[in-house]
């Protein structure tokens, strides 16, 4: 998309870069919705079964930077989920400060039937890439995301600094170096 900012040509291509790469992920982010989500479901409140069901019980300061929600905003859909029964809270045991989010059975149930659809309409969008080309997409997102530390939000918005769960030894790491 043209501008009529006149930047150094480096600003320029940051900028169509950025304007490429938001187009590109809200066109994805809306057709996945279409086929993969429950008609029920906020994509917030199937974010937040998803990240349960593959990460287990979070506190919910965790579950808001795994999703890049604000703090009030996963109040309230953890709020609604647990009215219909998806996920109940508990206080960690070991810091009673802090509530744990878990999955009901229901809940399991319920993002178990969907998620296949979902993992499915990912993998249908994604085809117009190779393998390759996915695979340097995903290095690029991370390096991208992981570039420089996130600042103080002053809209409510969160940030992702939790740790990498899907990697136990870095986080591990990460915790051990920090404490």
């Amino acid at each position: 998309m043209p501008t009529h900012y006149k930047g150094t040509p480096e600003e320029e291509l940051a900028l169509d870069t950025f304007i490429k790469l938001t187009r590109a992920n809200n066109s994805l982010m809306a057709r996945i919705a279409q086929h993969a989500t429950h008609p029920t479901l906020s994509v917030s409140q199937f974010g937040t079964l998803e990240a349960l069901y593959h990460l287990g019980p979070m506190s919910q300061t965790e579950i808001c930077s795994k999703l890049l929600k604000s703090g009030g905003n996963t109040t309230l859909v953890i709020d609604n989920l647990e009215k219909r029964g998806l996920v109940r809270r508990r206080r960690d045991p070991e810091d009673r400060r802090v509530i744990i989010v878990e999955l009901t059975e229901a809940g399991r149930e319920l993002i178990r039937s969907l998620f296949p659809r979902h993992a499915q309409a990912i993998a249908q969008e994604m085809s117009v890439l190779t393998l390759e080309e996915q695979r340097l997409l995903g290095e690029l997102c991370k390096k991208l995301g992981k570039a420089r530390p996130c600042a103080p939000q002053t809209d409510g918005a969160a940030c992702d600094t939790a740790p990498d769960h899907a990697d136990p030894d870095k986080a591990a790491s990460e915790a051990q170096a920090a404490g």
